[in-house]
């Protein structure tokens, strides 16, 4: 199997719909031990979810922006495992005014937050780890959305995410001589709980599948989960700084590979009426 006998942390496990939640489940077929991270009014979410995976792992506290919890977190791993072989970076937040399409006027203070959360706490977390893995090496692997481009209402997360980008790119560099990698997955839109919380995800979701070569499910996480399974797992051992796309290649089209709904019927009826006579 391809995680036989890896120790992981998988943080980030809200509801079973969550990317996440398919990665914790799919690391466990492959053989991973793992164990999840929860906080707040959402460690009870947390718990319930890993009651529904094959093995029902411990859930350990962890509000990544506090550094005693990443303290507590990893004396309990040491204690526990004694090392730690890689881990999933699934935490992002943005507060209410730094989405939507307020972005001139989200204060400094929304902006920092949704930094901090969602991309500072990548390397918060990677240096907390970090005694658990430089003496193996391992893996750390980051849940990304495309900040190549100014997506609608996104404002602030898509900054966010442009810095946890970099962050990453920065780890690869600094980690790369503990034989640690350093990853990102950058998902197409699922339907999950986060993604409720962002104002026009729907309309960003509806119009992915007309420019997705492949096409795309947003109720499957699943091609996400296995992609992090592979970058967790030996076999990407060669591989750092890297940012895996995993959108059905919506990242790759300039323009629509199919028609929108609605206007397949529009072009035919067009093209009727402009035939010849």
């Amino acid at each position: 199997m391809l995680l036989e006998g890896k120790r992981l942390l998988i943080t980030g496990v809200l509801t079973p719909q969550s990317i996440a939640f398919a990665s914790a489940r799919v690391a466990q077929e492959q053989g991973a031990e793992i164990v999840l991270t929860g906080f707040g009014r959402a460690m009870s979410l947390t718990q319930k979810s890993a009651r529904r995976l094959p093995s029902p792992p411990d859930v350990l506290e962890l509000d990544v922006n506090d550094p005693t919890h990443i303290e507590a977190l990893a004396g309990e791993l040491a204690s526990r495992w004694g090392r730690l072989d890689g881990f999933l970076h699934a935490i992002a937040f943005a507060p209410t005014d730094a989405l939507g399409g307020n972005f001139l006027d989200t204060p400094w203070e929304s902006a920092a937050t949704a930094f901090q959360t969602s991309a500072y706490s990548l390397k918060a977390l990677a240096k907390g780890l970090l005694p658990l893995m430089w003496e193996e090496g391992g893996a750390i692997v980051g849940l990304d959305f495309d900040a190549a481009f100014a997506w609608p209402l996104y404002d602030w997360m898509g900054v966010a995410k442009a810095g946890l980008e970099s962050v990453a790119r920065y780890l690869a560099r600094d980690l790369g001589e503990f034989s640690i990698r350093t990853n990102l997955v950058s998902a197409g839109p699922l339907r999950t709980v986060a993604a409720k919380g962002i104002p026009g995800f729907q309309d960003l979701a509806s119009i992915w599948g007309t420019r997705a070569p492949l096409g795309w499910d947003v109720t499957d996480p699943d091609p996400v989960a296995r992609t992090v399974a592979f970058l967790l797992s030996d076999w990407s051992k060669g591989i750092s700084g890297e940012i895996v796309h995993v959108d059905g290649g919506f990242h790759a089209m300039g323009a629509d590979v199919r028609p929108r709904d609605g206007e397949a019927g529009a072009a035919a009826s067009d093209a009727g009426a402009e035939g010849p006579e």
